[in-house]
């Protein structure tokens, strides 16, 4: 083993000159700060060539020299006594041992990138403290990693908290994509789909309702194409009879074209789906089936805000490349955190149609506007939020800062 000391003027510097000589396999041993800059001891070649030569003993069977570990660190001494067993193990025993030190390997890569990852993180809190209290408030909010290091990366130089704040509520703003109050100021033919639960019924209904408080019941088509839940088609035709529209059912998707047609002089056309989630098999053909129905389709993902974002990004992506080109966010009332959901959204494409947050029809429906619903994510962090301490931060954004550095 090498030992070698890197000392500059700062901590970026000195971070950029052990990678570019050294890679990723240098084991940073200390570091200290001097009067005009920092001094950081690495660890290098982690004997390469004894291990080479141990390889060669190995094979020849040849015993090894003993190896004095005093002064060593833990990690390194123990990778030092898995040579040792190496040289000295019979060769059946090889593919154990091999195994034993890919593990001390694996163990010491992990120490190097939590060093680093700390080290660039407090140096990034030195250099940038606006930015990466920033990354703070962005975490707990829930926004993903990359949106949340994309929007600060972005801000100028030389602003306060509070500007820097507004400037990435506005960003994120920016980044989102609404489509206006469309269905129901033009109309369309509009396909509502999603996992069971999320809010696709009464969606339509708050829909229907704000569209004959509008237009009158004259223009307005419901259909029902769920024949999987139980009671779907009374509820639809019990909202028909209460809205004076006309309601109409299909039990499998081919019907579809034919009902289309029967009602294309209607202006609006909502149709509710069975539920299905974006893993379950018969999605993609469920897909298919609507797209062919009609070239006027549109495809409406319905998204309940207390989903979880794993199974949101699920939902976004194979409904996207399904041909859906918008969502509806759903019970937003009962969620604790919205920055997840906008994130995938973000990174999906998909834009944002309208906002339930209640069971009143037709009240707690509202046009999504894209800053209310970063303003409103922000207010759910304060009220519901947990804080993000930097353990979590370094290792949630080691790679955006080692990108920087």
């Amino acid at each position: 083993m090498k030992i070698k000391k890197y000392v500059s003027s700062d901590m970026r510097q000195a971070l950029r000159a052990i990678r570019e000589e050294q890679g990723p396999d240098a084991v940073i041993l200390s570091n200290r700060t001097l009067p005009d800059g920092v001094e950081i001891t690495v660890a290098i070649d982690y004997e390469a060539d004894a291990w080479a030569a141990s390889a060669e003993r190995s094979s020849s069977g040849a015993s090894a020299p003993a190896v004095n570990h005093k002064g060593r660190s833990d990690g390194v001494q123990g990778f030092r006594e898995l040579l040792a067993q190496r040289e000295t193990t019979p060769a059946a025993a090889s593919s154990t041992s091999d195994a034993a030190v890919n593990a001390e390997l694996r163990t010491l890569r992990r120490m190097l990138e939590t060093q680093l990852a700390a080290l660039a993180w407090n140096d990034l809190t030195r250099r940038s403290p606006i930015a990466t209290e920033l990354l703070r408030e962005l975490t707990e909010i829930g926004f993903a990693r990359d949106v949340a290091a994309r929007v600060a990366d972005a801000l100028p130089t030389g602003i306060d908290f509070m500007s820097a704040r507004r400037l990435a509520i506005a960003r994120l703003a920016d980044e989102l994509t609404t489509t206006g109050d469309r269905w129901l100021d033009y109309g369309g033919v509009v396909s509502f789909v999603g996992p069971t639960g999320a809010g696709k019924s009464t969606a339509i209904a708050k829909l229907a309702a704000r569209w004959v408080m509008r237009h009158g019941p004259k223009d307005l088509a419901l259909i029902g194409a769920d024949s999987v839940r139980v009671g779907a088609a009374d509820e639809m035709g019990h909202l028909g009879r209460l809205l004076g529209v006309a309601t109409y059912t299909v039990d499998h998707l081919d019907e579809l074209p034919a009902l289309l047609q029967r009602v294309s002089r209607q202006r609006l056309v909502l149709i509710d789906t069975v539920g299905l989630s974006a893993r379950d098999e018969r999605t993609a053909g469920a897909l298919r089936a609507l797209r062919a129905a009609s070239p006027q389709m549109e495809i409406a993902i319905t998204l309940a805000a207390s989903m979880q974002t794993g199974v949101v990004e699920e939902c976004l992506e194979r409904y996207r490349d399904g041909g859906a080109s918008s969502c509806v966010v759903t019970k937003l009332d009962e969620c604790a955190s919205l920055g997840g959901l906008l994130s995938a959204v973000i990174r999906a494409q998909i834009a944002v149609s309208y906002i339930s947050e209640g069971q009143r029809i037709p009240d707690d429906l509202r046009v999504a506007r894209a800053l209310d619903l970063v303003s409103t994510s922000v207010l759910l962090a304060e009220k519901h939020g947990a804080a993000a301490d930097d353990d979590m931060l370094t290792r949630r954004f080691s790679g955006v800062i080692h990108a920087q550095a």
